[in-house]
């Protein structure tokens, strides 16, 4: 992961309207330890933050935050290119949709900033879904000087990964007929797996504690995936990225099999 520069994935944050029930809900999943950060309850595995659990009315389930130099100046540009602001920047974050739909943060890390991303339910990735493909790679580019790449053939396969100096850092799906028409664009976080537990047993534990099952647990090239939801709803996936399969000939490189591919 390219840690610090612009548009790389610096924070993870879920708004909860029962806040204990859910910091409950993570502890049996994960084992999360939580920490007391400034009135901020973080999460944390092996001694780094990896999460932010906090009180809210609603929100967006999980949210994704990019590392920007200026949260102000990243606002203005995200509205001049087409994007929408729903959240006002302070000097810190600010929280914006792209013109496809999808709600992203923006924060202001300083340089000795932590972000753990080993360990069983840490950060593992993040792809944006959405069926306005060519316009979000665009609308990124542009506002994070994200380098993309196509994965596939871009029609049947349209799956791009967004790089920033060379690292890879987020993807991109192009949302097609498999998707409930109502689905709105939006991004998905992927936690990890320990492979000595692996996505199967999470997945079962989530329905152990009152959560559900989206997709059962498929395998990858990047690793057996899952996605579930917790006891609220929030959408998230779990991967094991030791349980990798690789690519056949007619898959062209997809960057995760697409679970409702019939």
């Amino acid at each position: 992961m390219a840690e610090l520069h612009h548009g790389a994935p610096c924070w993870v944050e879920l708004p909860t309207t029962d806040q204990q029930a859910t910091i409950d809900f993570y502890t049996g999943l994960f084992g999360w330890t939580y920490a007391d950060l400034a009135g901020h309850t973080v999460a944390v595995v092996n001694g780094l933050p990896v999460a932010e659990i906090r009180p809210a009315d609603g929100g967006f389930g999980w949210t994704l935050y990019l590392n920007t130099p200026h949260a102000r100046a990243t606002a203005e540009k995200a509205y001049s290119l087409g994007g929408h602001v729903l959240r006002e920047p302070d000097e810190v974050t600010t929280l914006i949709a792209d013109p496809t739909g999808g709600v992203i943060g923006f924060r202001h890390v300083p340089p000795d900033w932590l972000f753990g991303t080993n360990g069983h339910g840490a950060y593992a990735w993040a792809e944006l879904n959405t069926r306005g493909g060519a316009a979000a790679d665009e609308f990124f580019q542009e506002l994070c000087g994200f380098e993309i790449t196509q994965i596939g053939d871009g029609q049947a396969v349209d799956y791009t990964i967004w790089a920033v100096q060379g690292e890879t850092v987020l993807g991109r799906q192009q949302m097609g007929h498999a998707f409930p028409p109502e689905t709105p664009a939006h991004w998905m976080v992927y936690f990890t797996a320990d492979p000595e537990i692996g996505a199967d047993s999470v997945a079962s534990r989530v329905l152990e504690l009152g959560g559900r099952v989206t997709i059962e647990p498929y395998d990858s090239p990047f690793g057996r995936v899952t996605v579930v939801a917790d006891h609220t709803g929030a959408a998230f996936s779990v991967i094991d990225p030791t349980r990798v399969v690789p690519l056949t000939e007619e898959e062209t490189g997809a960057a995760v099999d697409d679970p409702y591919d019939d």
